[in-house]
């Protein structure tokens, strides 16, 4: 029997779950697609265990202690009681030991062409000296603005990790919304290796395997009527948007969900619970494995402006005000103002954040969102098209190091 394609992920996530969401679906796709592969995530989410019925056949993960950021920047451990430098080392030794083991024919890097601290330096070494391993560098739509990109690249020297070991640069955007290529001035050397894919259409995750036939919304028991849904993301950023979104006036037909994500603190969490019971038309749910069938079923989402977020609203076609992230990148607010401006969703800046603004946005008339056409949300199909090209395209001999 021929061996089966090897595709290894690597899905850094110091702030939040949508790195892990989104290289979940990139695995999903690409293992549902004719390459049948055998798939390894390397990601650093305790959750990821949850989402072991999500994961298709002949695909497992390797979880790394994990990082966490804080609004300044400022990384560190976020359970392990050890200093940073000693958590990076053992993150490093595990990732170069299990690729080596697993021998990717395909390795899919997420944001971080070094990984975070410099992590994935001595796991490229290894692959680029075996020769057999194509390497992607995969980016959403927006990093961050232009000088911040500018300065962080030249400070980890992302341009020549990427010079030196990288075949493509696969982006899970439209360029027609962000063109990258421009917007951050990269050299040809950056720029002749980028591929625009697309974003990526989020419905697909309610047909691909591994899903049961649950309905979340049913266990909420709600009464009949409308459903707001609040997004945080992860939730260790998403405090003042709960609080708001909690204390803000439903509209009389509608009930309201607010998804934390399992980084808010509990005492928070607590006191929107304590809120929400003592109004019958508001639930707080924790954390749920497929967010999509919530959004799915909603009239309307508040929420966070995240790539995952963002590709679900527009996927299922909801109308949507998006409250974006401003620290410690303005990824979120760059992306939110773009797609406010092609009328794709509303936004509202934090610092005017407030109960009666959402009340209002929740009880205004908006007609029903029309996407088809205004934007590129085949990105999930254009990578297996591309990772079949990837696979297919002999390397050249690595040079002895």
């Amino acid at each position: 029997m021929p061996k089966k394609i090897h595709i290894a992920l690597y899905s850094p996530g110091i702030v939040g779950l949508g790195h892990l969401r989104r290289n979940l679906i990139i695995s999903q796709v690409l293992a549902d697609s004719t390459l049948q592969s055998v798939n390894l995530m390397i990601t650093e989410a305790r959750e990821a265990s949850v989402f072991v019925n999500s994961m298709p056949p002949g695909m497992d993960c390797v979880t790394l202690p994990g990082l966490s950021k804080s609004a300044d920047g400022i990384c560190k451990p976020r359970y392990l009681d050890l200093p940073l430098k000693e958590v990076i080392s053992l993150r490093a030794r595990t990732i170069r030991a299990a690729l080596k083991e697993f021998k990717p024919d395909l390795f899919i890097v997420d944001n971080l062409p070094r990984g975070a601290y410099r992590e994935l330096d001595p796991t490229l070494k290894h692959l680029k000296s075996v020769g057999n391993t194509r390497c992607i560098l995969g980016l959403r739509d927006v990093l961050d603005e232009p000088w911040s990109v500018y300065r962080d690249w030249l400070r980890w020297k992302n341009e020549e990790a990427i010079h030196d070991n990288y075949d493509a640069i696969w982006v899970y955007g439209d360029p027609a919304i962000y063109n990258m290529i421009d917007e951050y001035r990269f050299p040809p050397v950056i720029a002749s290796k980028i591929q625009f894919c697309g974003y990526l259409d989020q419905r697909k995750r309610t047909t691909l395997s591994g899903h049961d036939g649950t309905d979340p919304f049913e266990s909420l028991s709600l009464p009949a009527g409308r459903l707001i849904l609040c997004l945080l993301g992860g939730g260790q950023d998403g405090n003042v948007l709960a609080e708001a979104f909690s204390q803000a006036q439903l509209p009389p037909d509608c009930c309201g969900v607010i998804v934390t994500g399992p980084f808010m603190s509990e005492q928070m969490r607590q006191r929107l619970v304590d809120r929400a019971a003592l109004n019958p038309r508001l639930r707080v749910i924790k954390f749920i494995i497929e967010p999509t069938k919530l959004v799915a079923r909603a009239d309307r989402v508040i929420g966070m402006g995240g790539y995952n977020t963002v590709c679900e609203v527009l996927s299922f076609e909801k109308r949507a005000l998006i409250i974006p992230r401003v620290r410690p990148r303005r990824e979120q607010i760059i992306r939110a103002e773009r797609l406010r401006d092609l009328g794709l969703i509303d936004m509202l800046p934090i610092d005017e954040l407030s109960p009666q603004l959402l009340s209002e946005w929740m009880a205004r008339d908006l007609p029903p969102l029309k996407v088809e056409g205004r934007i590129n949300l085949n990105g999930l199909d254009r990578l297996c098209v591309l990772a079949e090209e990837a696979l297919a395209a002999a390397r050249p001999a690595a040079a002895a190091l």
